[in-house]
């Protein structure tokens, strides 16, 4: 007992260090875990990462553009830790995970670990498991921590549950700033970049995003910026690491970045509670031979699922 007890604070020490081997190892079991034994010991180690997400459309030049904006931020002698999370089949539940092979460059630097992730059918453009990755990252010593969503558009809306900075991509090619507000993107985006700004249109769209901002800014107080990137050449990039600084600088002086930390706690407890309990219902709940022959009875419309629903929330609400 004592000898694993050394094993595991030896593990949690290298961990702590930035052991590449050590991260990937906490991650495949972070991953594959239910248990969140792993997850409580790094826990303390914790909360000093910033976190920034990269979200927007696919197509938008994302994966180029988190390449050379971190490749700026290393020269200030920052770690950084991305998590790419790519789309996964329907069919095979496998995913491409390109966005490793698009940062080449980047997952050989020491200073840098990269971790792709499929979504395992998240709808909110984040896989299940992407806060647990994150918080292994964070404990990795990482000083920032940057994830880019797959990128479907209007379902990725829950980035901004995680990251204390937003960056929403589009290019000029997103259509009008009506549809991006039809996508929900204006709500959640902390910076806009229209990317590949050479493109023709780029000046319009960021104009008619400008307007499209003007009331917010009067309801946070945060002076949005809208920012024009060319990322495969690169241009713009400086402009956008100082207004993440920016952003950062604005909410710890106004105590904003304590408080809407506080909020993504308190929303992740509820989310962990409502995990657990939904696994105990899933295996206590009901039989699976009892459910198929309520099903079976269902689809002969003998009985109806509001029914069984209520009966089944009854035995664990007032168990006899």
């Amino acid at each position: 007992m004592r000898n694993r007890r050394c094993a595991v604070d030896k593990r949690l020490r290298q961990l702590i260090r930035g052991d590449k081997r050590v991260i990937a190892q906490t991650i495949t079991t972070v991953e594959n875990a239910t248990d969140p034994k792993v997850l409580e010991q790094i826990f303390p180690h914790t909360g000093k990462a910033y976190h920034i997400g990269i979200t927007g459309p696919p197509g938008a030049g994302k994966s180029t553009l988190v390449n050379v904006l971190c490749q700026h931020l290393l020269t200030d002698g920052k770690k950084i830790g991305i998590i790419a999370v790519d789309p996964t089949s329907p069919f095979s539940g496998g995913a491409l995970l390109g966005d490793r092979v698009r940062m080449t460059d980047l997952s050989l630097h020491k200073d840098v670990y990269i971790r792709s992730m499929g979504s395992r059918g998240s709808l909110g453009g984040l896989a299940q498991k992407t806060k647990d990755v994150a918080l292994v990252l964070d404990a990795a010593g990482m000083d920032y921590v940057f994830i880019e969503t797959i990128g479907v558009g209007q379902v990725e809306l829950d980035i901004a549950q995680v990251c204390d900075t937003t960056v929403v991509v589009l290019v000029p090619e997103s259509g009008d700033s009506i549809q991006a507000m039809k996508a929900g993107l204006l709500e959640i985006a902390d910076i806009l970049v229209v990317n590949k700004g050479d493109r023709e249109g780029s000046d319009r769209f960021m104009l008619e995003l400008k307007f499209a901002f003007e009331l917010r800014e009067q309801v946070t107080g945060w002076d949005f910026p809208i920012l024009k990137t060319i990322a495969t050449k690169p241009e713009g990039i400086p402009e956008l690491g100082a207004a993440i600084a920016a952003h950062r600088s604005y909410l710890e002086g106004c105590g904003m970045l304590e408080k809407a930390r506080k909020i993504k706690l308190k929303r992740r407890i509820h989310e962990l509670i409502e995990n657990r309990i939904s696994s105990h219902l899933r295996e206590h709940m009901i039989g699976e031979h009892e459910l198929d022959t309520m099903l079976d009875k269902m689809y002969r419309r003998k009985l109806n699922p509001f029914r069984v629903a209520a009966r089944i929330a009854d035995r664990i609400i007032r168990p006899q």
